[in-house]
């Protein structure tokens, strides 16, 4: 497993100051907590790009949200263009959308405080240009770190690091399903809680 592409390549780091003056990118944090009281809601974010991407770029855009990064992966024109020749169109158009692809970042960057990635598909061929891979710590007891021993033994992973990413991209996998149900019913809890009294 190589370690993931960072996205500064295709977006430039811009961190705001914290209020505080120790300097240093803002970070949000886990819904309806202390850490989301200042990030944006990327709630538009699908029809902001929808809007600001040139219209001869894509036929079709994906947009994905969470609370460090939104990635857009585009569907290129081309539909017909397959293997080695889409992997080549799919390589020219990340250089040729590369200054417009900044701009872009940049600006959404400045209204959604996240980074943004960038990815495109052809076909049946799909590349992701950038995006980021944003530590997390978690504290897991002796039968959790066997868990994730026993994976790095057995050579499915190299590192406790990558057992972990494994582990929860396979829940994922098997918990597509009950996991958008749930991130529907956060975004209803988001919309009551928006309606509700200041406090």
């Amino acid at each position: 497993m190589n370690p993931p592409e960072s996205s500064e390549e295709d977006t430039p780091r811009r961190g705001r100051r914290r209020e505080d003056g120790r300097g240093g990118p803002h970070r949000g944090g886990r819904r309806g907590g202390w850490q989301t009281a200042d990030l944006p809601s990327a709630a538009d974010a699908a029809s902001w790009f929808a809007g600001r991407l040139p219209e001869d770029w894509f036929s079709d855009v994906d947009v994905s949200v969470d609370r460090e990064e939104i990635t857009v992966i585009g569907t290129l024109k081309d539909a017909d263009v397959e293997g080695a020749e889409a992997e080549g169109r799919l390589s020219r158009f990340r250089a040729d959308s590369r200054d417009v692809r900044i701009s872009i970042a940049l600006e959404a960057q400045g209204r959604y405080a996240r980074k943004v990635s960038w990815g495109a598909r052809l076909g049946d061929t799909e590349a992701l240009f950038t995006h980021v891979a944003a530590p997390v710590m978690t504290r897991l007891r002796q039968p959790e770190r066997r868990v994730l021993d026993t994976l790095v033994d057995a050579g499915v992973a190299r590192s406790r690091s990558d057992a972990l990413a494994w582990s929860v991209r396979l829940v994922g996998e098997h918990a597509d399903e009950w996991l958008g149900q749930l991130r529907e019913a956060m975004s209803e809890v988001d919309k009551l809680r928006g309606e509700g009294p200041a406090v």
